[in-house]
């Protein structure tokens, strides 16, 4: 359930914008690549809105994925260099497999890919490079496309699989810390409304996902931990095929925390995706 008022009074917050999606006749549709001539990378426009963003640190005991779709975990990695992706592959890929079945009771946990990211100023977003943060509320996956990645990757299991519960669950963390360039925040689930999710386009070379652009609703509740550290990791569920759970869907979005100082270095992060499966 969400939060109640007077716990998140007591919250300290700071104000910061968010962009969300703007009304639009068109499907929402993001290129991961360089389009064909003509084609524009994006047909969104997004409309800023100020909102409140919340300290989660006070309420991390009090907050899960199955109630408000995030999670705050204390975790520290034995990984060396993030920015090696064979060494991600081999010593992180099974400490996010520990973490998440801890977490969440599951049986198995498939990771289906990773990302870096490390903020250059001015820089526009590559897949060839460590990515940008991204600064547009949106959810990594739908209704529709979670399933269908289980379907994508594990196409010989994907029948039985989904016969149970499938979850897509990222794990989040600083690899350098603290923060306080370009946080991730995270908007409690149970705050959004059906209406609020736009299913959009998000074209790779080979494939057309779905993901989630999400429209402002005052009702937004959104929290984040400020000055992070790499031994801390924020788990945020993108979808669930269970639909009696409040939390199935996490908006989130990178911001620009105007209390951070001047030369504060640029953020540094890895995200990884995983399918969850429950019997």
């Amino acid at each position: 359930m969400s939060l109640q008022s007077s716990i998140i009074a007591n919250l300290a917050s700071v104000q910061a914008d968010m962009n969300y999606l703007a009304p639009m006749l068109e499907r929402p549709r993001n290129y991961t690549y360089e389009p064909p001539p003509g084609v524009p990378r994006s047909n969104t426009i997004n409309e800023s809105h100020r909102v409140a963003i919340h300290d989660a640190r006070p309420v991390a005991d009090r907050v899960s994925l199955d109630a408000n779709g995030f999670a705050l975990v204390n975790h520290r990695s034995g990984v060396r260099d993030f920015f090696d992706d064979e060494e991600v592959r081999q010593v992180y890929y099974p400490e996010v497999e520990r973490v998440v079945k801890q977490l969440t009771g599951a049986y198995r946990v498939h990771i289906f890919d990773h990302t870096t990211r490390r903020r250059v100023e001015g820089a526009q977003d590559r897949s060839d490079a460590p990515r940008q943060p991204v600064q547009r509320v949106h959810i990594d996956h739908t209704a529709r496309s979670g399933p269908q990645r289980v379907r994508d990757l594990l196409p010989d299991e994907a029948d039985e699989l989904l016969k149970g519960r499938v979850q897509v669950i990222n794990l989040w963390r600083p690899i350098r810390g603290p923060v306080q360039d370009s946080p991730l925040a995270v908007c409690d689930a149970t705050t959004i409304d059906s209406n609020d999710l736009v299913p959009s386009d998000l074209v790779y070379q080979h494939r057309v996902g779905e993901t989630y652009s999400v429209k402002y609703n005052p009702a937004h509740r959104w929290f984040y931990v400020p000055r992070m550290q790499p031994d801390e990791a924020l788990l945020l569920k993108c979808s669930d095929t269970r639909t009696d759970v409040p939390a199935r869907f996490t908006p989130h979005s990178a911001f620009i925390d105007p209390t951070a100082s001047p030369d504060a270095p640029p953020r540094e992060s890895i995200e990884v995706r995983t399918l969850v499966f429950h019997r």
